[in-house]
């Protein structure tokens, strides 16, 4: 299937690894060109060569996002390589899993950095490049935090509230730019971090990582953990013209593991 996205341009955050390497494969399988960023040079220029190997151009770019003139620097190159910005993917993360506690001040201000505030300078600098060519996707990737409770990860269901509500209230004074802004929870995720999190919980409970791995498999009740393939297919749909009508909106991608009921 082709979603008319052929020669657009995707700007993303943390694009090399995890979900936002997903992303940016499954964008550049639509023959979107990439512009990703991230800490580390050798992981972008590895999803890079896999983006370019399915004939879409890729721009690797190092920046970290908690730091508002590498989001500048991020987003101007990029404008420089590829000319233009359709969609922006906010995806960048970083938390750490434990509890309240040993949770200090400076974990609380980087979280609050890399996920919420630069979500909201990103799309504040690419919003102009928007409004120009009158049409835009701007995608937020924010964890199932935001609809419930966790206790190793109270600065991620913080940050993750404000990503949700900053995705409705950005989407109010976007779309008369016809730009939608949309946000995608993603599930128990298969990655890197995810694993992290459940040594931690092992770790507290006494339990082998194995028995936590099954208790996680056991609340989804799709009976399989959520891989970062899914959320990519979500992120695919809002730049679609299958979404051209659907903004300010949070759609979880969790295999139903969430109690949590939303209107």
């Amino acid at each position: 299937m082709q979603f008319e996205l052929e020669k657009k341009v995707a700007f993303i955050t943390g694009g090399g690894r995890g979900i936002g390497k997903a992303i940016s494969l499954v964008l550049a399988e639509q023959g979107v060109n990439i512009a990703l960023c991230g800490r580390t040079l050798s992981t972008l220029e590895e999803t890079a060569d896999e983006i370019k190997a399915l004939g879409s151009e890729a721009w690797p770019i190092v920046a970290d996002v908690s730091d508002f003139d590498n989001i500048k620097n991020f987003v101007s190159t990029a404008m420089k390589a590829a000319g233009r910005v359709d969609i922006l993917v906010n995806n960048a993360v970083t938390s750490l899993q434990a509890p309240f506690e040993e949770q200090t001040d400076d974990h609380w201000r980087h979280h609050i950095d890399v996920k919420l505030m630069a979500y909201i300078r990103s799309a504040r600098e690419v919003l102009p490049h928007m409004e120009e060519q009158r049409w835009g996707r701007i995608v937020n990737i924010g964890g199932m935090t935001a609809r419930i409770a966790a206790p190793l990860r109270m600065t991620n269901g913080i940050t993750n509230a404000g990503v949700s509500n900053f995705t409705k209230q950005f989407a109010g004074y976007a779309g008369k730019h016809n730009v939608t802004v949309n946000c995608v929870h993603p599930g128990p995720t298969a990655t890197d971090r995810l694993r992290a999190g459940l040594e931690r919980r092992a770790k507290d409970a006494g339990l082998e990582l194995s028995e936590i791995e099954r208790e996680e498999i056991e609340s989804i009740p799709m009976g399989r953990l959520i891989l970062p393939q899914d959320i990519a297919k979500a992120v695919l749909f809002f730049c679609s013209p299958l979404a051209d009508i659907i903004t300010g909106q949070c759609i979880a991608v969790e295999g139903g593991s969430s109690p949590a009921v939303n209107y």
